[in-house]
């Protein structure tokens, strides 16, 4: 594994570990994260922990041709209890996803230095949020990384109402062009709407396409 220092880089990404932990140290500067991302890599440690950063292999991703909508998820959308938006309220949104309680996890990944510095990146463009809302209540919302390569790369969601994550991850895939959704790692929730693992290899070569 490779300690990172002020320099800008990253190793080969085949070298990372069999769990994908690629490299630990450096920053969270708008110049390294947009590497980062540009190389299929992204952060993610506690705040105990040095900078970690990953390139796991299989990655979890969502084709939107292949998204899965259930019926009830079909009556749910039709009803229009909600209201999706797009980087209506990005501070809101990722300090809400920091506070989100999540199996099996202690705290938090998202910690101030990581709010701050996506705080940058959507000021510069590079970070775009989803926001639920019913009524006047914002109930679920998600975030991640668009470098502009039709690559959404999603780094986390909320939500404080049954299903209405979904409703807000759903209503952004159809109203997007994007080729391909950024999952990182398996979860249940986003198998259940159709995402799948495919290699490393594919995704890198899905990132320079």
């Amino acid at each position: 594994m490779h300690k990172l220092t002020s320099d800008i880089w990253f190793p080969n990404v085949n070298t990372a570990t069999e769990d994908g932990l690629l490299a630990f140290g450096g920053d969270l500067s708008v110049e390294r994260l947009l590497l980062a991302y540009k190389s299929g890599i992204f952060p993610w440690y506690d705040k105990e922990e040095p900078i970690l950063w990953w390139s796991p292999d299989p990655r979890f991703v969502l084709f939107p041709e292949k998204l899965k909508v259930s019926k009830s998820m079909k009556q749910i959308l039709k009803k229009q209890e909600f209201e999706v938006t797009i980087n209506k309220d990005f501070e809101t949104v990722i300090n809400a996803c920091s506070r989100a309680k999540r199996e099996g996890q202690i705290g938090s990944w998202i910690t101030p230095e990581m709010i701050e510095a996506y705080l940058k990146l959507h000021e510069l463009g590079y970070a775009k949020s989803v926001e639920v809302w019913k009524g006047n209540k914002l109930v679920a919302g998600l975030y991640g990384v668009d470098l502009g390569n039709h690559i959404f790369c999603g780094e986390s969601m909320f939500t404080e109402e049954s299903n209405a994550s979904k409703v807000g991850l759903i209503t952004f895939i159809e109203n997007t062009n994007y080729k391909l959704i950024d999952c990182q790692v398996y979860t249940k929730h986003l198998e259940s709407l159709g995402a799948e693992e495919i290699s490393r290899e594919e995704f890198i070569r899905a990132l320079k396409n």
